[in-house]
């Protein structure tokens, strides 16, 4: 997958980092290309937690890049996908747990429902999924917390949304 973007965590001290994290991420869209975005709120060891975050999560060892998207997609969302293409690697760090991200971005569809399967963690961290518009989640993002991890989602994940509106547009001519 191509690099797109590489960031640096400015938010918290750097202190060295332990271990690097594959992640995969999904521009989930439905048959109308509303993006699925999650609502997170929480106050933990990052500090006050108030933004959105595409669904997405760690591939566990094994695990192709599509199986962790289609797992993660189910668990977090709880529907069925498919997915349309690649759309670009980010790397990004979060210092205060000594830890770089490879985030793996999808564009996918979603198909049918099935069960949720959240984990303990995000059936506290993940307030609401909402299905929104493209531009109005490119909103959103634009107008979240700029600060803390909060920051870090932001500057990983709104280039993304604007290159996932782009590709959209394209496949609808």
């Amino acid at each position: 997958m191509q690099p797109l973007f590489k960031y640096k965590d400015d938010q918290y001290m750097f202190k060295g980092i332990t271990h690097t994290r594959e992640i995969v991420r999904a521009i989930l869209i439905d048959e109308n290309n509303n993006v699925c975005i999650e609502k997170i709120v929480d106050d933990d060891g990052f500090g006050p937690r108030d933004y959105y975050e595409t669904p997405g999560g760690g591939i566990k060892p094994g695990e192709t890049h599509e199986e962790a998207l289609h797992r993660e997609i189910e668990e977090e969302v709880g529907y069925k996908c498919e997915v349309i293409s690649p759309l670009g690697e980010v790397d990004d760090y979060y210092n205060l747990i000594y830890r770089k991200n490879h985030n793996y971005f999808y564009l996918v569809k979603r198909l049918e429902k099935v069960e949720q399967h959240l984990e303990p963690d995000e059936v506290i961290r993940i307030n609401k999924i909402i299905w929104v518009p493209i531009d109005e989640a490119i909103e959103l993002y634009e107008n979240m917390q700029n600060v803390l991890v909060g920051k870090i989602v932001k500057q990983r994940e709104l280039p993304i949304l604007k290159l996932a509106k782009i590709a959209l547009q394209s496949k609808s001519k």
